[in-house]
């Protein structure tokens, strides 16, 4: 009888125990985030199912050390080899639901605010949506930290943080002989803008010790974060280097800009492009967020102002 009432106590100990243990990983497995758009998300558990449909993220991703079951849709390799067997799902400005659907994700990673429109329809495939965006390395730096929320790999993304802001301040520390104004070209089918300092691209060539030299442009309505082209306008200001940039394969838009150079006069004038300081920027820093290798786009970025001033 008392082998039995021990076995009982027993079995009644291991039990509570068992049920402490699963209140404990439930607590911990349950989390709240606020994303880039203020909205705030309530995850029952860590998400394994991960879709992503901006570069940047991917490559986040994968430097958290998880993997994505969908990603951007590209006519190469992605940016991250890893996930070439991923769904390919569109992109930011075209979302693909069906392929989305069916990946089964528990979360998909998009654009604030261009993929607000989006969703409802996104939520109709059963996942979570977290918005973020990249106009800055601060916030490259914030995406960081709040996708290591969403996956729960806090520790991780901390690492990563500070490796950036390392970057940063040892650009801050060295800064350069002269100062080097520069004009960024953002190539695109049909138009050529001019990239402004509250873009990714002008924090960049700020984070690297360039002046940018349309700091005074008129941003455009639709895109704040570029201005029109004006010839007459970059003449005047004379840049040292002129950096050009194309989403993806740059070929195509490159020509176009070139052919709009030939048909301005005033173009052959400019003495960065008589003695050769057209830079064009490697698409996958530059073209798109970087991610994890903002850290590689800014010393890309200070190598070519070394270049531009040595010579």
């Amino acid at each position: 009888m008392e082998l039995r009432s021990f076995v009982f106590l027993l079995f009644g100990l291991l039990l509570l125990v068992g049920c402490q243990a699963t209140n404990a990983d439930s607590e911990q497995a349950s989390h709240g985030v606020t994303d880039f758009a203020d909205r705030s998300i309530q995850f029952a558990q860590i998400p394994e199912r991960i879709a992503v449909l901006g570069n940047g993220e991917l490559d986040i991703m994968y430097a958290l050390e998880k993997e994505v079951v969908a990603r951007p849709t590209s006519h190469g390799k992605p940016v991250v080899l890893e996930a070439d067997e991923a769904e390919q799902i569109g992109s930011y400005h075209e979302v693909d639901i069906e392929r989305l659907t069916l990946t089964q994700p528990d979360v998909v990673f998009a654009n604030d605010p261009m993929n607000q429109k989006d969703i409802s329809s996104i939520e109709g495939t059963g996942a979570e949506v977290v918005l973020t965006r990249a106009n800055s390395i601060n916030d490259i730096k914030a995406q960081i930290t709040l996708i290591g929320e969403v996956v729960q790999q806090e520790e991780r993304a901390e690492q990563i943080v500070r490796a950036i802001e390392t970057t940063e301040k040892e650009m801050l520390d060295e800064p350069l002989h002269t100062d080097t104004k520069a004009l960024l070209i953002y190539g695109a089918p049909g138009s050529n803008l001019v990239a402004l300092p509250n873009s990714l691209a002008g924090d960049l060539l700020e984070a690297a010790g360039g002046i940018n030299i349309a700091a005074e442009f008129e941003q455009l309505q639709d895109y704040p974060q570029y201005a029109a082209l004006s010839p007459e306008r970059v003449i005047q200001a004379n840049p040292a280097i002129v950096f050009f940039m194309a989403h993806g394969d740059p070929s195509s838009v490159e020509k176009s800009f070139i052919q709009e150079m030939e048909q301005h006069a005033g173009w052959s004038q400019l003495p960065a492009v008589q003695e050769g300081r057209m830079k064009v920027l490697p698409a996958d820093l530059f073209g798109t967020n970087p991610g994890t290798r903002v850290t590689e786009a800014i010393q890309y970025m200070r190598e070519q102002l070394t270049e531009a001033y040595s010579e």
